[in-house]
């Protein structure tokens, strides 16, 4: 079971876990953005917790559990009403979400921008050469880094980006190898890919049904074409789209990732809706569970 974020492999003895768990299709009408949005999490949380991993994988961290405080901060904070446009994450990184609870959070633009604060505590078993130091990490993740510094730019404030867009990722699990290497989902064992992916799966479609975005927008290939599969499986007309991954493993990104993302948004119309104009203060409804 996984306790305080590290989740345990699986060995040949243990009772599979079967794929047949539907999420309870809770009703959140009268609950704000962010207090639906939590409660969602929780209970992928409480399915993600009976899933088993072999290898290639021996650790596995759970930043929305361990770093629940500073992650549940930023949806306070930022998920609000009216957010139609959602830009969609596979998983954490390793010095980014698994470090402060944020998809893409790499910790400068999460304290200097964002304005995160909390505590961020450790997960059980710990990868020596990964530690969780939290919001005091001194590492940058460059994909965060690319990321947060774009919107910031082009944004100035957060509650410019926050009036219209969200950020999240699919898959709240940080997956890595006895040696340390940060593994994808991709990478892992296709049956408990499987498992794991089809419970994100129906988060997913929960979530944006619960905060009624129009649009997601999946930041890398992996994500976009999951995020189709996700709502052709459930019947669901959600426009789908995708941004280049600002990940420093690919060359294009390398070669100028901002000027890419911006000739997408310029494209999908989104642009003009993150102008650092004047415009009102986003309500930061600061719900509570």
């Amino acid at each position: 079971m996984l306790n305080g974020g590290a989740m345990s492999r699986g060995d040949g003895n243990e009772e599979e876990t079967k794929p047949h768990v539907i999420l309870n299709r809770t009703h959140h009408l009268n609950a704000s953005p962010s207090r639906s949005f939590l409660k969602l999490e929780l209970e992928l949380n409480a399915h993600l917790r009976g899933l088993r991993f072999g290898e290639p994988v021996r650790y596995v961290y759970n930043p929305l559990e361990y770093a629940w405080e500073t992650h549940r901060c930023y949806v306070d904070k930022y998920c609000n009403p009216g957010q139609r446009f959602l830009f969609l994450g596979m998983n954490p990184g390793p010095f980014g979400m698994a470090q402060t609870g944020v998809p893409f959070g790499e910790v400068k633009s999460v304290v200097d921008w964002l304005k995160i604060t909390g505590t961020v505590g450790r997960p059980e078993d710990e990868h020596p050469k990964r530690r969780i130091s939290g919001l005091s990490c001194t590492q940058s993740e460059v994909s965060g880094a690319r990321f947060w510094g774009f919107f910031r730019k082009l944004c100035g404030e957060p509650a410019v980006f926050f009036r219209h867009c969200f950020v999240h990722n699919l898959c709240p699990l940080i997956f890595m190898s006895s040696s340390g290497k940060n593994l994808t989902p991709p990478e892992l064992n296709v049956h408990e890919r499987d498992q794991l992916l089809r419970l994100c799966d129906i988060a997913l479609c929960q979530i944006v049904e619960a905060l009624g975005v129009s649009m997601v927008i999946g930041v890398g290939r992996v994500a976009e074409q999951r995020a189709r599969r996700a709502f052709s499986a459930a019947g669901m007309d959600v426009r789908v789209e995708g941004i280049m991954h600002p990940s420093p493993r690919n060359p294009q990104a390398n070669k100028g990732w901002e000027a890419v993302a911006r000739a997408k948004l310029e494209q999908l119309g989104i642009l003009s809706l993150l102008s650092n104009d004047t415009c009102p203060e986003s309500s930061q409804t600061q719900g509570t569970l």
